[in-house]
């Protein structure tokens, strides 16, 4: 619909540009090289008025605060990456008339979502940010955004799912709670965010397309002998047939605890992108199965190396018929050998005792990390420890039980996988450090402020920020499972220590010198 300016053709010519504000819009009307042009007066990249810029020749308008160049016939930026709004004009008996009536929603869902795309691409979190608001003011949730990150990223993901799809979930949920629309907004860009970083500057790893039906059977077997194509075959089999997801789920949950997989990723990822299905709906199930079977297979085995070695055995001897009941000082200052032979001797347990018992232990270590481990400059490679080695026994636990309560069987995996993350945690405690400071007196209200400042966080690494959501809602799942679990005041004091003590993410000096030392040794 064609709206009058007031401007006439010959006044335009005069002046050159002009702006008018008709229909809730500023728009700036141009005279250049004989032809009438109407742009949005926005610049699209930080909103300066472009009626300030400069014309150039072939009909380009720069912008003069940040060089951003415009083609004024198309919109299309020339230099810089957001294109500027056009509006189709008419000159009737003298006066310019433009149609300023607003693109339809398909039409500005499509523009937003390829330029999420785009955005994503570079890391341009300005930009990914200004096209999830476009889609959400076209009327379509920023879901659809998030999903649509997702698949469209997802061939650059070389080892499948990562930290932005485990934390995914609970970004939306925090989006749910939000108390104001930038808030909501804030929590919904966060996922985006993170999937850009973690594929910045990847090339395409793409997924087979074969289909094969459905067989959980076959599904575990080609995880466990790193068969990818094979085991997507089955997946997009189970997708095509209509197999329900919890199904398939409960396949990728017995592969993800079938080893002591890639530091508990595995379960953690299995469990939470079952959650951002769930939330995201049916249509964001292929590419997020994808990535998912992706990491599985490419997960690292951990119970092939040295120091676990014993799992194997302790789980080959897990009989259920141990009978000696289970509290976390029981395994607290446990080596990894201890603390699996103490579990097989509590294996005739109602698996809740060991597993609050497992998980109180692993509070207490959490609650007691040396954090002189993570700012000392003269580590050992294999004592490169930081809060982040201490937190996965929580997410990990949330992950496993919420596995094991559909599949029970697989208690005994996951048990002894929670003792061998509190027994490779012993050395880097310290236990006589006063920790009193940071009692928490109600549990709701801490958790709650904690995730409160998660919508203005601050933190540059995106891996950071995850943690800390992931850590807060499963600590909330977990307590909304048992309030009063016997672990809870300390897993309370531990996490307030954990929010609040500042972390070192560089390690300059320490990374010099390992490097030296590791060349020297090389011979």
């Amino acid at each position: 619909m064609f709206t009058a300016t007031g401007v006439s053709e010959s006044e335009l010519q005069k002046k050159g540009r002009k702006v008018v504000r008709r229909a809730g819009k500023q728009v700036l009307l141009l005279a250049a090289e004989g032809k009438i042009f109407a742009i949005a007066n926005r610049c699209p990249h930080e909103g300066y008025p472009l009626s300030e810029g400069t014309e150039g020749p072939g009909c380009v308008l720069t912008c003069n605060w940040h060089n951003w160049k415009f083609d004024l016939a198309s919109g299309q930026a020339l230099v810089g990456r957001d294109p500027v709004r056009t509006y189709a004009i008419e000159v009737r008996g003298g006066e310019i008339f433009a149609d300023l009536s607003d693109l339809p929603a398909e039409v500005q869902r499509k523009r937003a979502l390829d330029g999420l795309v785009e955005a994503a691409r570079y890391n341009d979190a300005p930009r990914m940010a200004r096209e999830v608001a476009r889609l959400e003011r076209a009327g379509f949730d920023a879901g659809v955004a998030l999903a649509h990150a997702i698949a469209a990223l997802n061939e650059r993901l070389e080892f499948g799912t990562t930290h932005a799809h485990g934390a995914a979930a609970d970004w939306l949920a925090l989006a749910g709670r939000a108390p104001s629309d930038g808030e909501r907004l804030t929590a919904m860009i966060e996922p985006i965010s993170h999937l850009a970083w973690d594929t910045l500057g990847a090339r395409r790893y793409p997924y087979s397309e074969e289909t094969t039906p459905w067989d959980a059977t076959a599904l575990q077997a080609a995880i466990e002998s790193e068969n990818e194509p094979g085991a997507i075959a089955l997946v997009r089999g189970a997708l095509r047939d209509g197999v329900p997801r919890r199904e398939i789920y409960a396949a990728l949950g017995r592969a993800a605890l079938s080893h002591y997989a890639d530091f508990g990723h595995s379960a953690i990822y299995t469990f939470k992108t079952s959650q951002l299905v769930e939330r995201l709906g049916p249509e964001s199930a292929l590419p997020v199965l994808l990535a998912l079977v992706r990491s599985l297979v490419n997960g690292t085995r951990e119970e092939r190396l040295p120091e676990f070695r014993a799992y194997d055995a302790t789980l080959a001897a897990w009989d259920a018929k141990g009978g000696l009941p289970a509290q976390a000082h029981d395994f607290v200052g446990l080596s990894i050998d201890a603390a699996l032979d103490r579990a097989l001797q509590s294996s005739g347990l109602n698996p809740r005792e060991l597993y609050d018992a497992l998980l109180g232990a692993a509070a207490w270590n959490l609650l007691h990390f040396d954090t002189g481990f993570d700012r000392d400059t003269d580590n050992q490679i294999a004592d490169n420890v930081s809060w982040l080695d201490f937190t996965h026994a929580l997410t990990f636990a949330n992950a496993a039980r919420h596995i094991c309560e559909a599949l029970p069987d697989l208690w005994p995996s996951a048990l002894l996988q929670l003792a061998l993350f509190v027994g490779r945690n012993k050395g880097y405690v310290n236990a006589q450090q006063d920790v009193v400071a940071f009692h928490v007196s109600d549990a709701k209200r801490f958790i709650a402020e904690e995730m409160a400042g998660l919508y203005d966080h601050g933190i540059v690494e995106p891996i950071i920020a995850c943690h800390r959501i992931k850590m807060l809602f499963a600590l909330e799942d977990e307590l909304a499972a048992v309030p009063d679990a016997p672990w809870a005041a300390t897993m309370c004091a531990a996490m307030n220590r954990y929010l609040n003590t500042p972390q070192k993410r560089h390690h300059g000096l320490r990374l010099a010198a390992q490097a030296r030392d590791f060349i020297a040794r090389e011979g």
